[in-house]
């Protein structure tokens, strides 16, 4: 199958190189890879420069942004800046985080699956990371059955029913919940491993957590899924002030009105399904 990969990148020297190798390294070669240099301050567009020299089907793009890390937003700005070059003819596209480093047979994976079975609309592996002895452990702690938005692969005919991904927090959640709503699976491949280079929820500070909170609002959660999604964070991550600072975004974004992600049709249908999944962890 033909596939297209689209990477942000912001200031990403310390891990580009090796992320586009092991892009490069793949037994089934992406048609075209395009690396957003998303106004990268260290020598992020030295590297890309290196690897578009030696490699036809890796290609730059330059664009200007705030340098301001904010979860969601910056990265699907620039992602979505890379969709405008994308070649029409491909049959899964990919967003890639550049602090990642995929085994080579990665892609040749995500092809079978979704040849397999075509109501497969996303598909992806498993998070790793190292700790301090060295060791890689599994570190996805996400429901199982959730793809990370590190390495998301999209069947062009799901990123087409949801309409592209949101330019907003939670955009990572909103996309599987379309598209379960237009009847499409998501497929995570536990043979599939993926070094993650950097640890998870580092920039993750007050702003963020108010903005997951207001994430709930705008996919129309409702109060009470709200109220337990964020108990459940802030008990997984033992810190009660995740919750508060959820449930505060919450209700920030509520009292000024904020746009909705998706529309009330879809938003009951993500309710039902939350609700479903919330039903079948407790019986």
């Amino acid at each position: 199958m033909k596939y297209q990969i689209i990477i942000p990148a912001h200031n990403e020297g310390q891990f580009l190189s090796v992320n586009l190798q092991s892009v490069a390294d793949q037994t089934l070669t992406p048609i075209k890879v395009i690396v957003v240099n998303d106004h990268s301050t260290d020598n992020t567009e030295d590297i890309i420069d290196q690897f578009t020299a030696k490699y036809p089907f890796i290609t730059k793009l330059n664009t200007t942004s705030s340098t301001e890390h904010m979860p969601g937003s910056k990265v699907i700005n620039a992602f979505n800046k890379g969709l405008k070059q994308i070649d029409p003819d491909y049959d899964f596209l990919v967003k890639l985080d550049a602090d990642t480093v995929l085994p080579p047979d990665y892609f040749k994976t995500i092809s079978a699956i979704f040849h397999h079975n075509p109501r497969i609309g996303i598909a992806g592996g498993f998070i790793y990371e190292q700790d301090k002895d060295g060791n890689w452990n599994l570190n996805h702690p996400m429901d199982k059955d959730h793809v990370r938005g590190a390495f998301k692969a999209y069947s062009r005919s799901c990123f087409s029913a949801i309409d592209g991904l949101r330019n907003a927090m939670g955009w990572d959640t909103v996309d599987e919940l379309l598209a379960q709503y237009h009847s499409f699976e998501i497929h995570t491949e536990k043979s599939l491993a993926v070094k993650h280079l950097r640890p998870l929820g580092k920039a993750y500070n007050k702003k963020a957590r108010l903005l997951q909170g207001k994430a709930m609002y705008t996919m129309r959660y409702g109060l009470l899924i709200s109220l337990i999604a964020s108990l459940k964070m802030a008990i997984k991550h033992k810190k009660p002030k995740v919750f508060c600072d959820n449930m505060q975004g919450y209700f920030n974004a509520k009292k000024e009105k904020s746009n909705f992600l998706v529309n009330a049709d879809e938003g009951k249908f993500i309710r039902q399904l939350r609700w479903k999944k919330i039903k079948a962890k407790l019986f």
